[in-house]
């Protein structure tokens, strides 16, 4: 997964896999709180607003859910989206009360600085690759990004109001 503030009006929530069989379903992985809950949000869109799809039928699986969209009747139709990525408008998702509480998306463009102040960069992108969470830090110098666990170890404090995160940098074993 990766969570980009390309536009913050709306949130990332789910991506389209593989076809499964040949009736138009296809693997699908929610990225919601509750994972059930994505089919709660009403019509999931791509980024851009050009394609809206509504569930019309979703079941767990092993490790993800196999869905069925409207408008996607045969394996052919589900194959042309796997990877896409699908978002809601925020103003449809639940309000956020607790301070320590954020949608990924709100962690883009945080700074990332240790916790003695030192600014190590700006946060660029937020994955998953199916063990956990990682922060992509962009330096100000440029060159490659850093990619670290988004774990209380690394990112002990996330303060959305402040614009920034502190990050502990692993200590590399010899």
């Amino acid at each position: 997964m990766r969570s980009e503030k390309a536009n913050s009006t709306k949130v990332l929530v789910a991506r389209i896999g593989a076809a499964h069989g040949v009736r138009g379903e296809m693997k699908f992985w929610s990225f919601t709180e509750d994972p059930e809950a994505v089919a709660d949000y009403g019509p999931l869109e791509t980024l851009d607003g050009k394609r809206s799809f509504e569930i019309e039928s979703m079941r767990a699986a092993k490790d993800h859910f196999v869905v069925r969209l409207s408008g996607v009747a045969d394996r052919t139709a589900a194959e042309k989206l796997t990877n896409t990525d699908l978002y809601v408008p925020r103003d449809r998702l639940p309000p956020i009360d607790e301070d320590d509480t954020y949608y990924h998306t709100d962690l883009i463009g945080l700074a990332a600085v240790t916790p003695e102040g030192v600014a190590l960069g700006k946060i660029t992108g937020l994955f998953n690759f199916g063990a956990g969470d990682l922060i992509e830090i962009t330096t100000p110098q440029g060159g490659e990004p850093m990619l670290l666990p988004f774990t209380n170890a690394v990112v002990p404090d996330v303060d959305i109001k402040g614009g920034k995160i502190t990050v502990v940098l692993p200590s590399i074993i010899e």
